[in-house]
């Protein structure tokens, strides 16, 4: 009997040490792998400002370089739009004829054409004066039974033109003095103000020959090189708000409780600089259909969605850079 224990014992031995595998291996996914992790990941960033002009054009020079911090209102880059130069000096040149032919309604005729006029006036006025006394002697000599009534009837005639002479040069000296009409001043100053707005439009294509600023910030990242063509509102360059940092954070929904109050505050910690810094929620917007779900169907749970909750950093002046992971440890 003890010849056969012994010779079963060596095989026995291998069957415990795989049972005793098996029960390690049990516990450790009992006591380990079931537990929820209590890390939640998150990442830093800022909100930057694309940089983009309204008019194509060449990129003819940057000052500012990538990394370099700018001012509101510091000038960016500069293009060279040769176009749009050639339209402003045309607008300018379509002004000035407007603005001559503005004043010229305003001032009126020339000095020398109502002084012709005038002369012209006085000339009908001398007719006028000869005819009358004319008209008068020949009606006398008619009414003592001298002349003919026709001698009379012709002598009225002459004057009763000579009046509507005068009345006609009367009417061209007025005109000459007054100047143009009053539709044609209006129409002449709307005519100068279309120049005018002309002028400004494409004075504001000009300006946008010069990258300002928006904001204060960090130039991150320049795309087109010195010398490369650009289009209408293609991205030239962005600049990154440092004072508005902020991070992004992707929770489930079984352990959103705790995040989903705009207002909340929070600690994280930041591992590349080894510090806890304070957080503020400021929103909450779910994934959609496109982000990862955990599907648990088969504990006979529910499919358990995911959220991205952004916060603010509470303290500005902290040295977080974009791309710094985030830890909230539960």
């Amino acid at each position: 009997m003890d010849a056969e224990n012994k010779k079963l014992a060596p095989k026995l031995v291998p069957i415990l040490v795989f049972a005793i595998v098996i029960v390690a291996v049990g516990l450790y996914g009992f006591f380990f792998l079931n537990r929820e992790d209590n890390i939640i990941q998150g990442e830093a960033d800022v909100t930057e400002v694309r940089i983009s002009s309204k008019v194509p054009g060449r990129i003819s020079r940057y000052l500012v370089a990538e990394g370099g911090f700018v001012k509101k209102g510091d000038t960016l880059a500069i293009l060279s739009i040769p176009d749009i130069d050639a339209k402003l000096a045309q607008a300018s040149a379509a002004e000035q004829g407007a603005a001559a032919q503005n004043q010229k309604a305003i001032k009126g005729a020339r000095a020398e054409l109502i002084q012709g006029a005038y002369e012209m006036w006085q000339k009908a006025k001398a007719g006028v004066d000869i005819t009358r006394k004319s008209f008068t002697r020949v009606r006398n000599l008619y009414d003592k039974g001298v002349v003919t009534a026709q001698k009379r009837d012709e002598a009225e005639a002459q004057f009763n033109a000579a009046v509507a002479t005068e009345k006609a040069a009367k009417s061209q000296y007025d005109m000459a003095v007054n100047g143009a009409e009053r539709e044609d001043r209006e129409t002449a100053l709307a005519l100068l103000d279309r120049a005018k707005g002309a002028v400004a439009e494409v004075a504001s294509y000009v300006s946008e020959s010069y990258l300002i600023s928006p904001v204060d910030g960090k130039v991150t990242e320049k795309f087109p090189n010195e010398g490369e063509l650009v289009g209408t509102g293609a991205p030239i360059m962005n600049v990154a708000k440092l004072d508005d940092k902020w991070g992004s954070f992707n929770i489930r929904e079984d352990r959103l409780k705790d995040y989903k109050d705009t207002g909340k505050t929070f600690k994280a910690y930041v591992p590349a600089l080894d510090q806890h810094v304070e957080m503020t929620v400021y929103y909450v917007k779910d994934l959609g259909s496109y982000a990862a779900w955990k599907a648990t169907k088969t504990t006979g749970q529910y499919d358990r969605k995911t959220f991205e909750v952004r916060a603010r950093f509470n303290d500005k002046s902290i040295d977080v850079l974009p791309g710094m992971s985030l830890i909230i440890k539960e």
